[in-house]
C-alpha cells in the first residue's frame, strides 16, 4: 500500500498498535457504498473506462455477498477495512481495482464511511426511542387517573398521577429524538473527494457523488472534510443525554422495585436472583441501564479528549475516533430495548403509591391555595397559616384530610364556620387542570398529543 518509500515493513508491534480493522470492519458496508459510488463517478467523468467500472462495481458487489455470509477477515497487515476491500478487489477482478483509488484517500474514504454508519446509527435509534415513547404512552394511558406521590427532594411533596409522571419521560424521548435529528441533519453533508487534505486535480464530480449517498451535499472545505469529526461528538453527546434519561427513570424503577416503596413488581424476564438469597428478586436490567450511562458519558469524554488539541488536516490519533463511537452506539440501543421491555411489563401496585400519595400532608398546597382563592389572603399569609394547620394535625396524629372546620379555626379564628375544601388526593389531582397539570383530563390531552405524534 505505501510500502515504495520504505526498505522494509513495520515491526510488530507497529503494526499491532497501528491496526483498525478489528473494529473498522464495522464500516464494510458503507466502505463498498461508498467506493460504488466513487467508481461511478469516475466512469461518469471520463477518469476511469467504462469496462473498469464495470469490473468494479461487479467486484465490490461480490465482496458485499461474501463479507455479509462470511464477516470481513482480519489481515493486520493490511491495517485497515478500505485496504482489505481493496485488496479483495483485485483478487477479483485484476487491475481495474487499482484505478479504484484514484482522486481519493483514505482520509476522505474514512470521513465518508464514518458519517455514513452514524447516519444510520441515528435512524435505529430513533426508531428504538419511538418504541420506548409507545410504550410510555401505552402505560400511561391505564393510568391516567392512577395516584401517586410526586417528589421533591425525594419526599413526599404532592400528589399527581401515574399516567402525568410516565409522560415527563415521553417529553424528554421526543427531545432526545430531536437532538439525533438535527445532528443527522448535520453531519449529512459529504467528504469525498476531498481526497487526503487538498482536493483533487482530477475533474470530479462531488455533487455526484453526494446525492448516490444521500448526502444533501459535498462538505465545502477539503481541509475540514476529512479533519472534522464534530458528527461524531454531536451523535456522542445525544447518546449521553438520552442515557442520562434512561438511567433516571431505571433508578426510579429500582428504588420503586425495593420493599420500602413497594410502588411496582417486575416481571420475571427482566429480573435475576440471588447466588445464596432464594427470595431475592433483583432490578439487574435497570441497574445495568443506570450503570450504561456512565460508560455512554465516557465515550464522549474520550472523544472529546482525542480531538482537543489536534491541528488540521488528519491526524492517525484519529483512528480512535470509531471505538467510542461504536460502544456508545451498542450500550445505548441496548439500553433503550431493556427500558421499553420494562415499562411495557412492570406491574405498577397503584393502591400502594396511593397510599404513599396520602402520607406527609402532600395536599398542604391544596390548603393554602384555598386560603388564597376564597379567603382572599397573600399566598405568603396562606402558606403560613397552613403551616401551622400542618403542625396541629402532626401533633394529633391525623390527616389534613380528616381535619375539621373547628380545627382550622382553632388554628386561624377567621376560619370558623366555613365550607371545608377537598383535601384528598383525588381532588388535589383533579384540581391540577393548567397546562401540562397532572389532572387526569391534562394528561389524557397530552397522551392523544403524543399518539398523533408518533402516527407514522
Amino acid at each position: 500500500m505505501w510500502g515504495g518509500r520504505f526498505g522494509e515493513g513495520p515491526g510488530d508491534i507497529m503494526r499491532e498498535i497501528n491496526a483498525s480493522i478489528p473494529f473498522d470492519k464495522r464500516l464494510w458496508q458503507e466502505d463498498i457504498a461508498g467506493s460504488k459510488a466513487h467508481a461511478q463517478m469516475l466512469a461518469a467523468q471520463g477518469i476511469i473506462s467504462a469496462a473498469d467500472e464495470a469490473a468494479i462495481q461487479q467486484g465490490l458487489s461480490d465482496i458485499h455477498a461474501e463479507y455479509a455470509a462470511n464477516g470481513v477477515p482480519e489481515d493486520w497487515t493490511l491495517e485497515d477495512i478500505h485496504m482489505v476491500t481493496e485488496t479483495r478487489l483485485r483478487e477479483l477482478v485484476g487491475e481495474p481495482a487499482a484505478r479504484l483509488h484514484t482522486a481519493r484517500s483514505r482520509n476522505d474514504q474514512v470521513a465518508t464511511d464514518f458519517r455514513l454508519w452514524v447516519r444510520t446509527a441515528i435512524g435505529r435509534i430513533d426508531a428504538g426511542l419511538k418504541a420506548f415513547q409507545l410504550a410510555l404512552v401505552t402505560r400511561a394511558d391505564e393510568h391516567a387517573e392512577s395516584i401517586m406521590p410526586g417528589f421533591t427532594h425525594l419526599q413526599v411533596a404532592q400528589p399527581v398521577t401515574l399516567g402525568h409522571h410516565l409522560m415527563a419521560y415521553f417529553e424528554m424521548a421526543k427531545r432526545d429524538r430531536s437532538r439525533f435529528s438535527d445532528c443527522a441533519n448535520r453531519l449529512n453533508q459529504s467528504p469525498l473527494g476531498a481526497a487526503a487534505l487538498a482536493g483533487t486535480s482530477f475533474p470530479i464530480d462531488r455533487t455526484a457523488t453526494a446525492q448516490s449517498l444521500g448526502f444533501d451535499r459535498p462538505m465545502a472545505n477539503s481541509l475540514d472534510a476529512v479533519s472534522d469529526r464534530d458528527f461524531a461528538l454531536e451523535f456522542l453527546t445525544c447518546a449521553t443525554q438520552t442515557a442520562l434519561h434512561l438511567s433516571r427513570l431505571a433508578e426510579e424503577m429500582i428504588l420503586w422495585a425495593s420493599q420500602p416503596f413497594g410502588f411496582i413488581a417486575l416481571p420475571d424476564a427482566w429480573s435475576t436472583g440471588s447466588s445464596i438469597m432464594p427470595q431475592k428478586r433483583n432490578p439487574d436490567a435497570a441497574e445495568l441501564v443506570r450503570g450504561h450511562a456512565g460508560r455512554i458519558m465516557g465515550c464522549m469524554t474520550s472523544l472529546m479528549v482525542t480531538m482537543k488539541g489536534l491541528p488540521l488536516a488528519y491526524s492517525k490519533d484519529m483512528q480512535d475516533d470509531k471505538p467510542p463511537v461504536f460502544e456508545a452506539y451498542d450500550l445505548l440501543a441496548l439500553s433503550i430495548a431493556a427500558m421499553t421491555g420494562m415499562v411495557g411489563n412492570v406491574a405498577f401496585k397503584t393502591e400502594r403509591m396511593r397510599e404513599v400519595a396520602s402520607s406527609g400532608f402532600s395536599t398542604a398546597t391544596d390548603l393554602a391555595d384555598w386560603l388564597v382563592r376564597e379567603h382572599g389572603m397573600p399566598f405568603r399569609e396562606a402558606h403560613h397559616v397552613t403551616g401551622n394547620v400542618v403542625k396541629a394535625c402532626e401533633a394529633r396524629g391525623i390527616s389534613l384530610e380528616a381535619i375539621s372546620v373547628d380545627d382550622l379555626a382553632a388554628v386561624h379564628p377567621p376560619l370558623a364556620g366555613c365550607t371545608l375544601p377537598d383535601l384528598s388526593v383525588e381532588g388535589s389531582v383533579a384540581s391540577r387542570t393548567s397546562a401540562g397539570g397532572t389532572a387526569p383530563l391534562r394528561v389524557r390531552e397530552a397522551i392523544a398529543a403524543a399518539r398523533k405524534e408518533l402516527e407514522p
